[in-house]
């Protein structure tokens, strides 16, 4: 009798602790952005989370930090080239800094229209370009999740012309682009990871910043600048990207899943931002914030005046790659 006790209790002890190392067994994948818990960005991170826990029936398990919990973008691509976080999706601006070709995504004044830059960034070729060069610095790139086309906020006046800049103290992403862009408009850019730009508008560090009108909006940046400008002159794609070592330990198939997931991530994203595009424009107007959309004879003097810009970094990513992603522009703009 003893020993059928024995017996038993021996089998539970080891389907128990089966259990817990099949438990132990499950993948955690921390994954960092620096969008707020209610933007889109956040709700295309979840939906990637969220396929790829159904697709591997939780053996893998997504972890999602928004609003720059892990650290601000540069501190989260170093943690991914370093192989302390997994994955992470940063401003291509920022990704630049370290894979520099990545920055053409955020030229100013190139894109027509929101279509062609989708057409654009989703072409075959360059989305082949953009994996090769971010794997020779460390990087696996899977897709995108999207902030928007970026607009402007102030707490001073309207600005209807780069004129109406000179001076301002503009907080800007981290990123070499963004502050010559700006520094050509006359504008005094002011660096700064995005959750710390609220304070520094409310102490008056700086005078305004860049984001997309929703986002502003979002981030109650408006409720400290009334003053705003749908310029759309930056496209703020963000790159997603796995550091390379983490992305080696995964299975053929588990890696399959995660390029279905970062497709499903830009369509949940895009369509999100779509919707907010028609809304955004009636909440700033409950807001009393005062919006100014460029006439297409005011968006051309702002073009004119970034062009030393374009000039400049044609020469940084190579005439060759600078010429075929605006050829695409070109070819999407007319097929469009």
């Amino acid at each position: 009798m003893m020993k059928k006790v024995f017996c038993v209790v021996f089998v539970v002890a080891v389907f128990a602790a089966v259990c817990t190392g099949l438990a132990d067994a499950k993948m955690i994948v921390k994954y960092g952005h620096v969008g707020p818990p209610v933007h889109t960005q956040h709700e295309g991170a979840l939906a990637f989370a969220k396929y790829v826990g159904e697709k591997t029936n939780g053996e893998i398990e997504i972890q999602v930090f928004p609003l720059g919990q892990l650290g601000g973008e540069r501190s989260m691509t170093e943690q991914v080239q370093g192989g302390t976080l997994q994955m992470t999706a940063v401003t291509a601006g920022v990704l630049a800094n370290f894979v520099p070709e990545m920055g053409i995504i955020e030229l100013p004044f190139v894109y027509p229209n929101r279509d062609v830059a989708y057409a654009v960034l989703d072409d075959k070729e360059v989305m082949e370009r953009f994996a090769k060069y971010c794997d020779a610095k460390g990087f696996v790139f899977i897709g995108y999740t999207e902030n928007e086309f970026r607009d402007m906020t102030n707490s001073k006046r309207p600005i209807k012309s780069p004129e109406d800049l000179k001076g301002l103290k503009i907080r800007v992403i981290e990123a070499p682009l963004m502050i010559d862009t700006f520094k050509a408009l006359g504008a005094n850019p002011t660096p700064l990871p995005c959750p710390e730009s609220y304070t520094a508008l409310q102490q008056k560090v700086i005078d305004g910043q860049d984001n997309p009108l929703y986002t502003s909006m979002v981030m109650k940046f408006t409720e400290v600048n009334k003053f705003a400008t749908t310029t759309n002159h930056i496209l703020t794609e963000c790159p997603t990207v796995v550091g390379k070592a983490f992305w080696n330990s995964l299975k053929p198939d588990q890696q399959k899943i995660f390029r279905e997931a970062a497709a499903v991530q830009i369509k949940v994203n895009r369509d999100g931002n779509t919707k907010n595009r028609v809304e955004t424009m009636a909440k700033a107007k409950a807001q009393n914030i005062e919006v100014h959309v460029l006439t297409d004879q005011e968006r051309e003097a702002f073009k004119k005046a970034v062009q030393p810009v374009l000039d400049k970094y044609r020469g940084q990513y190579g005439a060759e790659w600078y010429d075929l992603y605006l050829k695409k522009i070109d070819f999407y703009a007319k097929k469009k």
